[in-house]
C-alpha cells in the first residue's frame, strides 16, 4: 500500500536522531520544530519528540504523535530520501489539528525541497 507507515520509515535508534539533530537543518512554527537530514535509505523517515513538559498526560502526547504520523504518512511519497525529526513545541488538540497538519505539510515540503536541491 502506498500510504502505509512501515517500520523502515521510522527513526528508532538514538544514533539516527543524533545525526539529524547534529546537522541542524531546521524549520519551525509556533506548534512544531522540524529537523531534517538527507539519508541513504531511499525513502523519507520520521522521528518524534513530544516531551512531558509539553503535555503531562500521555493521552495528549499520543494524540499529537498520531496527528504528526498521519500527516507524514500521507505526504511521505513526495519527500524523497530525508530523515525528519518533529519536536512538538506547544500542545495542540482537535481544535488546532487542521492548522498543525497544514503547517507540518508545509515544513516537510520546504525541508525536502531544500535537501533535494542541495544534493543535486
Amino acid at each position: 500500500m502506498a500510504f502505509s507507515f512501515r517500520r523502515t520509515q521510522r527513526l528508532l535508534k538514538t544514533d539516527d536522531f543524533s545525526s539529524v539533530f547534529r546537522l541542524r537543518s531546521l524549520r519551525s512554527n509556533q506548534w512544531v520544530q522540524v529537523y531534517a537530514c538527507p539519508n541513504t535509505v531511499g525513502e523519507a523517515r520520521l522521528g518524534l519528540v513530544v516531551g512531558k513538559k509539553v503535555a503531562k498526560r500521555a493521552i495528549k502526547r499520543n494524540y499529537m504523535k498520531r496527528t504528526t504520523r498521519e500527516t507524514f504518512r500521507l505526504c511521505a511519497a513526495r519527500l524523497g530520501s530525508v530523515d525528519f525529526v518533529v519536536r512538538v513545541r506547544q500542545p495542540f488538540d482537535r481544535r488546532h489539528a487542521a492548522e498543525v497538519r497544514s503547517a507540518l505539510r508545509s515544513l516537510f515540503t520546504k525541508l525536502a525541497r531544500c535537501h533535494a536541491s542541495s544534493s543535486s
